[in-house]
């Protein structure tokens, strides 16, 4: 099998493997979204991943290997309440993946390069994505709070949960998602940060250390406990 359909194939192949349940037609939104990212990226360099197979593993399935730890984080948060903000979004990842995955959760993604955040406005409206909020913004001129704060390749720990602290609604959790366990960043967190979880992800195709740092404000009431 070759082509679209066989990429169709290998993407369902992964969701299934990490057992994953997404809504119909999600795997062929996902798919219509890397084909964005591959055309947009010849002239605005969105991701440095080049190929379709590539941005499949290394994108695609890496964004919703966070998916089961997210839904806990938002099974906490009343229905009105749940929220995700994407920082950092750059080309979409991970936000407009879960925005995909999760079609009935308000997702913002922020970014402060221009280029990409008018990437990510063609997506949400080429896509149909009528949960997707796009601010091109630098975080702290931002308002609001979120149930779920995400951030894929942004900065360190500590940077990261500074900047969006007064973003983080009560009972709100960050999801970090890094290469290698940051044992340097995750030591250098101020006081205040509770680290909830330090979680391996396992990437269908990816040969490659995947860790997901929950974590939270040490007043907030535990939900990774044990």
């Amino acid at each position: 099998m070759n082509g679209k359909d066989g990429d169709l194939a290998a993407l369902r192949d992964g969701i299934a493997e990490m057992r994953l349940a997404l809504p119909a037609g999600a795997a062929k939104t996902l798919l219509a979204y890397r084909d964005l990212l591959l055309k947009w990226n010849r002239v605005y360099n969105l991701t440095a991943v080049k190929t379709p197979e590539e941005i499949l593993t290394h994108h695609l399935l890496d964004s919703l290997a966070i998916l089961p730890w997210l839904d806990r984080v938002l099974a906490d948060a009343a229905p009105s309440a749940a929220s995700l903000l994407d920082v950092g979004s750059g080309g979409g990842l991970p936000g407009l993946v879960l925005a995909i995955a999760r079609p009935e959760l308000p997702v913002t993604l922020v970014d402060a390069v221009q280029k990409k955040t008018a990437f990510l406005h063609q997506a949400a409206s080429e896509l149909a994505l009528k949960n997707l909020t796009v601010r091109h913004a630098r975080i702290e001129s931002l308002q609001g709070q979120y149930a779920a704060i995400t951030a894929r390749a942004f900065a360190g720990l500590a940077e990261f949960v500074g900047l969006t602290r007064p973003l983080l609604a009560p009972n709100g959790h960050w999801l970090a998602m890094k290469g290698q366990k940051p044992d340097a960043e995750l030591a250098a967190l101020p006081a205040w940060v509770q680290v909830r979880a330090v979680q391996a992800l396992s990437v269908p195709g990816l040969d490659a250390e995947r860790h997901l740092i929950i974590c939270t404000a040490k007043s907030e009431n535990l939900l990774f406990a044990g």
